[in-house]
């Protein structure tokens, strides 16, 4: 059985580990962390063996980044390629009930958990997370280091940017996109272009900005609250 380390001694960490257990996919060998002070406890019974520059130290075993925000995980692979740590031996983590249709493609890092539905002619890149219940319609992109929350669901021909992140049960109309490291919150409803970077939130959701939260601090400081 392959060998696996998981990066990150997180509650993601923890949804992988059941994930591999419960398949049988993977012989988990520990988990890297660069807090010190976890290194020697143990994450639901698998060791904290290290910092992340450990995954040099185990040749054999594949690696799996579980870490929640994208661009924490761009940094991280970043960091061991830096090290000369090669891209193959990212692992790919797809719980048993997420069918993948011949006609999708999954990019290397990524890691799909429970319920989650692909139906055709989607693109998932590397490193990409998705918790349970994600739903991707025909045709949809979403590009590297990408983080969708549960319940997430997106329209056709969908493209989600680098590092974006979508938060539980927001959805996507078709044909729109979500910029590179744009944020979604929780339950929104986007019916046009997210760009790069904004926070959109509501329904329909709209663009929170730095002036707006500068002039609701400034009412409750006017109004003594």
């Amino acid at each position: 059985m392959t060998e696996l380390l998981l990066i990150g001694a997180s509650g993601l960490a923890r949804e992988v580990l059941a994930c591999v257990r419960e398949n049988g996919q993977f012989d988990v060998v520990g988990v890297l962390d660069d807090d010190e002070s976890k290194v020697g406890s143990a994450l639901d019974g698998a060791p904290v063996l290290g910092p992340a520059s450990h995954a040099l130290r185990y040749p054999e075993a594949r690696v799996i980044v579980c870490i929640g925000a994208g661009k924490g995980r761009e940094r991280v692979v970043a960091r061991l390629a830096g090290l000369g740590f090669p891209g193959y031996r990212f692992a790919t983590v797809i719980e048993p009930s997420v069918r993948i249709p011949y006609c999708c493609d999954i990019g290397p890092g990524s890691i799909l958990l429970g319920n989650v539905t692909l139906t055709a002619g989607i693109t998932v890149g590397s490193h990409v997370v998705m918790m349970p219940g994600v739903t991707l319609t025909h045709d949809d992109v979403v590009e590297d280091f990408a983080t969708l929350a549960a319940g997430v669901s997106l329209g056709g021909g969908v493209r989600v940017g680098r590092a974006a992140y979508l938060g539980m049960n927001s959805s996507v109309r078709e044909r729109t996109s979500v910029g590179a490291g744009a944020v979604i919150g929780m339950g929104a409803a986007v019916l046009g272009d997210v760009p790069v970077e904004e926070t959109w939130v509501g329904v329909p959701a709209r663009a929170i900005t730095a002036n707006k939260y500068a002039a609701r601090k400034t009412q409750h400081i006017v109004a003594g609250t």
